[in-house]
């Protein structure tokens, strides 16, 4: 099977997302989180993934004469690959990203379901951004990131620690070059924060944003956004899988305006 086919049905992203962050569940553990699922049918996507590799055995225990096994995830194995990702085309990637922005929105639901009462305090965000890169800045800005992030990432689970949930994005704006609207190049201006729906400090819990990176482009550098969001990660409730619905009830309603520079 495809690795898209696989890895972007939306039952199968939740179960590969519940074991990120190297842990090891059986089925049962996986069940009660992901309890919107029908049992035979969690069972039948685990038992697929595994078939695929993307899930693997590390250990099995025989319970009133049932076996059952404890899988963990096989990172490797858990994305899409080079070659697939080439041959994709425009109506591709759309689709797959709009897989993978509907598992956004349904993590996004079920924390809400949670009644949080300060979402920032819990560390909760999204955030955009702009900047002015190069090729070869590019790489070396995800070569930093990758260095932040990952001894993170292998950080092992404990009982002080919670698990958050982090997506990233990154698209190259459509604009040509700095000046292709013909105005004037605006003046270099100190940088600002990202913007932010919780404000500048991430803590206001207005929709007031603050204006991106001004600082003048080069005209070597191709503009890139940027969007970051984050999520304590939480047990799955009965909302529906890329259910927009609870996200529009809790959401606050903007008081304010959301400005973004170019």
């Amino acid at each position: 099977m495809a690795s898209a086919d696989l890895l972007l049905h939306p039952v199968r992203l939740r179960i590969v997302k519940a074991f990120l962050g190297d842990r090891a569940l059986t089925t049962s553990q996986l069940a009660a989180e992901l309890d919107d699922v029908p049992t035979g049918s969690l069972y039948r996507h685990v038992a697929l993934l595994a078939r695929e590799g993307v899930l693997q055995v590390v250990a099995e225990q025989r319970i009133r004469g049932a076996v059952e096994r404890t899988y963990t995830l096989r990172l490797a194995a858990a994305q899409m690959q080079p070659g697939e990702i080439a041959a994709m085309t425009p109506a591709d990637h759309t689709h797959a990203f709009m897989a993978f922005i509907a598992g956004v929105l349904a993590d996004f639901d079920r924390y809400m379901t949670t009644n949080p009462g300060d979402p920032a305090r819990d560390g909760a965000g999204y955030r955009l951004a702009a900047m002015w890169l190069n090729d070869n800045e590019y790489a070396e800005f995800l070569r930093d990131l990758a260095a932040v992030v990952q001894p993170r990432a292998a950080a092992a689970p404990r009982k002080d620690r919670r698990r958050r949930l982090f997506y990233g994005i990154a698209i190259p704006a459509p604009e040509t070059s700095p000046t292709k609207s013909g105005g004037r190049r605006r003046k270099a201006q100190a940088p600002e924060p990202p913007t932010s729906p919780l404000g500048a400090e991430g803590r206001t819990g207005r929709w007031r944003g603050e204006t991106s990176p001004g600082s003048r482009p080069r005209r070597s550098g191709a503009r890139r956004t940027s969007g970051g969001c984050s999520s304590r990660s939480i047990p799955a409730t009965r909302c529906s899988i890329g259910s927009s619905d609870a996200y529009r009830a809790a959401a606050p309603r903007p008081r304010g305006t959301v400005t973004v520079s170019r």
